[in-house]
């Protein structure tokens, strides 16, 4: 059995996000390997709780590296620059924690799992002798500027800056350069990040969706696709990456046929307000119910009765919410971007290009009411969603991966550290 070491730094078995995805990934390559895995810590009981009924509690080695109180609630408040700086502060200690590791045990694989963000590949690809894996990685893709009419002066200007910054790092980084060229494998979680890495980097890439989908077991299907109507959902933040105004715009070109909108989420009061201004000032007020933001087991009732998930983001990675949505066997309809660009496709339901904001609206609109006129093909692409449940499973990701891992350790002798 391979030794793998794994740089985790955010790892919970009970959260979803990056420490769930990383709890995950650990979880399920237990099952073929043996772990060493350096984490933060900040979920040290609920792991070894975990760790102490899994079956390969065996092959499962944590240590732990915890920061202080006020790190972590930089970490939890996306957009907090000063985090970053901490946390190379983090990633250049793991470095020395994993070189004891590799002192006192053989290890095959070095394995940078998370944060996925590309801006911090973490410091083991130093290690010399020792094959190294980065990946999934994400963030690279920027933002599409022209999807942001009606945000404030001042929200523009950040996504302009951000967008600049992203485009240098992404191609001059020193870091991150050396972090690429070093690594036998590197895994994209998105098309759009591999495109980078093989455009500007000229580099092989693996393409695996950072997050899996549980299968539904439940004999429970609460589906009625030929009833009256349709049910849509839209589950999110009230912020420019999702897009709401999209699918608030999209009901405005379907008032003549019987269609209705459960909108799960929140944001601040300025952009509430703005939303269900937009929704009165577009006469859909009446269609749309704002359920504000509920548990994830109330969510997921809400999926097995929907008729479709209208997921409108244009920045992701592979948003749980999509997954959920297969889980629950509920066809989705969404941007071919990003990591749901990847996931979803004609067998559980729709994709439109990303274009321009005009354009997606009638494209969404014109895919509602085709499937409006056609239910037989709404309780299809239902049915199908178990089979896509088992392909993007825990299971078979980890089983991918550790074909990168073999591919790896064939070349070992061969490679040039």
């Amino acid at each position: 059995m391979i030794n793998v070491l794994i740089n985790a730094y955010a790892c919970s078995p009970h959260w979803g996000s990056e420490p769930g995805m990383a709890w995950n990934w650990i979880s399920c390559l237990a099952q073929h390997c043996n772990l060493f895995v350096i984490t933060e810590g900040e979920w040290r009981k609920e792991i070894e709780e975990a760790v102490s009924i899994h079956p390969y509690r065996d092959h499962m080695h944590f240590y732990y590296h915890p920061v202080p109180d006020k790190i972590r609630r930089m970490c939890w408040n996306q957009g907090d620059w000063r985090f970053y700086w901490y946390y190379q502060k983090w990633q250049k200690k793991t470095l020395q924690i994993a070189r004891q590791i590799v002192s006192e045990n053989r290890i095959d694989i070095l394995h940078q799992l998370n944060m996925i963000g590309f801006r911090e590949p973490g410091y083991l690809w130093k290690i010399e002798g020792v094959p190294f894996v980065w990946g999934p990685i994400g963030g690279m893709e920027l933002m599409p500027l022209s999807f942001l009419k009606g945000v404030s002066k001042s929200q523009y200007i950040k996504a302009c800056v951000k967008n600049l910054i992203n485009d240098w790092q992404r191609k001059h980084h020193p870091r991150v350069l050396q972090a690429l060229h070093r690594a036998f494998a590197l895994i994209a979680a998105t098309k759009g990040c591999a495109d980078v890495i093989q455009g500007y980097h000229h580099q092989d890439v693996v393409l695996i969706n950072e997050t899996g989908c549980s299968k539904n077991d439940s004999p429970e299907n609460l589906h009625d696709f030929h009833k009256p109507g349709l049910e849509l959902m839209w589950v999110g933040k009230f912020d420019s990456r999702k897009q709401l105004g999209l699918a608030i715009a999209t009901m405005e070109q379907l008032r003549d046929i019987s269609v209705k909108m459960h909108i799960v989420g929140a944001g601040s009061e300025a952009e509430s307000r703005h939303y269900q201004n937009m929704a009165s000032q577009s006469g859909v007020d009446s269609e749309i119910v704002w359920h504000g933001l509920l548990s994830n087991q109330e969510v997921q009732e809400m999926m097995r009765k929907a008729d479709l998930l209208l997921f409108t983001s244009i920045m992701e990675g592979t948003p749980h919410v999509v997954l959920e949505a297969v889980k629950n066997n509920l066809p989705v309809l969404c941007l071919k971007t990003c990591g749901q660009g990847e996931v979803v496709d004609s067998s559980i339901g729709c994709t439109i290009p990303l274009t321009n904001p005009k354009d997606c609206v009638r494209d969404f609109a014109a895919q509602i009411r085709k499937l409006y006129d056609n239910r037989d093909l709404l309780q299809q692409m239902s049915d199908t969603c178990y089979q896509k449940q088992i392909e993007l499973s825990w299971e078979n990701k980890a089983l991918r991966m550790m074909e990168v891992y073999k591919m790896g350790l064939s070349y070992t002798k061969s490679f040039r550290f």
